[in-house]
């Protein structure tokens, strides 16, 4: 089954990069030239994505308005002699259809996911995390997609390696090699496990794609992990009925909601830039000499 939907939870409080994010969303902090968000949002159209919902909250209208057409700073750009301005700014909100609804309490990510429910209904759909940005050949959510929509429309997850220091604040999966290299069979999986309980190093990073099923598995479990609903929990529910795979995407993530990961990404897509590039370069290697 084609998957043409994707959800992007992006209600956090932001708390990591206080306090810039006590008035701004953390997804609308600015990279380069475009807020987190659109990079993520890019990157769902990318791989086909027609319809996006945002899951947001009372503080994450900004968004909203962004993501809309601004006739009166088009027209003012155009007249100017600044039509390729006015031409990105509507770009942007022409990338997909985007639909939002409201997590009016802070439970956790399942709990933002199953405010999904009916505007997904039962079908695969695309989770992309609001917080992390990847840089890749092939749209890293497209790598997933393949590979479910080549599995009948199972559950995909995007994992890579990380180290025990970092396990501990994902997740860790037991896998079993495929047919196919660099896809694996989900057989248990664990929310921030402490060392004793891990199953591997590989962890979901920021990607899922998920069946119809994850809403009813979310609303028959507990309260996990710090005492939210947890989507890995409801991902773990299904394992009985549902086979599920790991997927070892290619590409580098980003965590733009730390200050470290953010200063990362601003950096090295700084480097890529066509543009800035070769400047910044000269820029960061005179002052890592001085």
């Amino acid at each position: 089954m084609k998957i043409r939907k994707a959800v992007i939870p992006a209600a956090g409080l932001g708390t990591r990069m206080l306090p810039a994010t006590k008035t701004i969303p953390k997804e609308m902090l600015p990279l380069l030239d475009k807020p987190v968000i659109q990079y993520i949002i890019e990157e769902a159209a990318a791989a086909g994505i027609e319809d996006i919902l945002l899951v947001t909250n009372r503080s994450k209208s900004a968004m909203d308005d962004y993501f809309d057409y601004f006739p009166e700073l088009e027209q003012r750009l155009e007249r100017s002699g600044k039509a390729d301005q006015a031409e990105e700014i509507r770009r942007a909100a022409d990338l997909a259809n985007i639909f939002y609804v409201r997590q009016k309490e802070t439970k956790g990510l399942g709990h933002a996911i199953y405010r999904a429910k009916r505007f997904i209904g039962n079908e695969p759909f695309a989770v992309l995390l609001g917080d992390d940005v990847m840089f890749s050949d092939t749209p890293v959510i497209k790598q997933l997609m393949d590979v479910s929509e080549e599995r009948g429309g199972a559950t995909a997850l995007g994992v890579q390696a990380v180290s025990d220091a970092a396990l501990a604040s994902y997740s860790s999966l037991k896998v079993a090699e495929t047919d196919k290299s660099g896809v694996f069979k989900v057989e248990d999986l664990i929310e921030k496990p402490t060392a004793k309980q891990k199953f591997s190093n590989y962890a979901i990073l920021g990607r899922y794609v998920l069946t119809g099923g994850i809403f009813n598995a979310l609303e028959n479990i507990q309260p996990g992990y710090g005492g939210e609903i947890q989507l890995t929990d409801g991902i773990r529910s299904q394992l009985a009925s549902e086979a599920m795979y790991a997927v070892d995407f290619e590409g580098k993530r980003y965590d733009t909601g730390n200050q470290r990961g953010f200063l990362e990404a601003t950096v090295e897509f700084a480097l890529r830039d066509s543009e800035l590039g070769a400047g910044f370069r000269e820029y960061l290697q005179g002052i890592l000499k001085a």
